[in-house]
């Protein structure tokens, strides 16, 4: 038997807001969802924003959120290169402020000398030196890492160039792979399972990708929901040997489905 779910582990880009147009009544849905009595984390690939950023935004939405209930891939590389240089250092960065100010808390200052490592996220003043910067660190034995691997973000424009655009073509230059830290890695869930004294089962992974967010939920072992809301379709789903718990046109459809 399935264990009751007992939080929400929920996207944002592609669940929430398409390029910060809300999808759905989001005041209404974070309504319904504590009349449920679930506990929620907002589980996101995207390094460009800051935690207290996320929570404007969703105040914007007359969403009320804590900054400790926001995990993103800028702020687990920070943990993760902290795990491994606990006294900081220099390391060269491709991202926007979101990835910057999360190594900055964790003692990391941007360099293109003598750097520790090189970090990749999504970056919207890319340019080829920056690219070629990090193509030569690599060459010379720095590591590398990725926050996270999606190659399109969605908007209303359609889907837009992401991170892991970025990270491929250092890839090719370089012929190094990037050791990518957001999801489909389970390690922003598993923090977060482990903030809210859960078990892997007891919580729901919603996402609208099913290579990053719903591979990251089975990952975990949490239950996973699929919203056709952003960049997976019902093609997409076709494919995918694993098929998600639940499967709704968005997050409003998801709550129906569980409540």
């Amino acid at each position: 038997m399935t264990p009751a779910i007992k939080a929400l582990f929920v996207d944002m880009d592609g669940v929430l807001w398409r390029d910060l147009q809300p999808i759905g009544n989001l005041k209404a849905i974070f309504a319904e969802i504590h009349d449920l009595g679930l506990n929620i984390a907002f589980i996101t690939n995207n390094a460009t924003r800051t935690k207290h950023h996320y929570v404007e935004i969703l105040k914007g939405f007359s969403v009320t959120a804590q900054e400790s209930q926001i995990y993103t891939s800028a702020y687990t590389t920070a943990k993760t290169l902290k795990a491994r240089w606990p006294e900081g250092g220099s390391v060269y960065i491709i991202g926007d402020d979101g990835l910057h100010k999360a190594l900055a808390e964790s003692g990391f200052e941007p360099s293109t000398e003598d750097a520790l490592a090189v970090i990749v996220g999504l970056d919207h003043n890319i340019a080829y030196e920056k690219l070629a910067k990090a193509t030569l660190l690599l060459h010379q034995g720095v590591p590398f890492y990725g926050t996270n691997p999606d190659r399109t973000l969605p908007s209303p424009r359609g889907l837009l160039p992401c991170a892991g655009a970025l990270i491929a073509a250092i890839e090719t230059a370089s012929d190094i792979k990037a050791h990518i830290i957001g999801k489909p890695q389970p390690e922003m869930l598993l923090n977060a399972l482990n903030d809210l004294e859960l078990e892997p089962q007891e919580a729901l992974m919603v996402g609208d990708r099913l290579e990053t967010d719903i591979a990251a939920g089975q990952a975990a072992g949490c239950q996973t929901a699929l919203v056709l809301s952003g960049a997976s379709s019902k093609n997409d789903l076709e494919q995918w040997p694993t098929k998600p718990d639940f499967i709704g046109t968005d997050l409003a459809n998801i709550l129906e489905q569980i409540a």
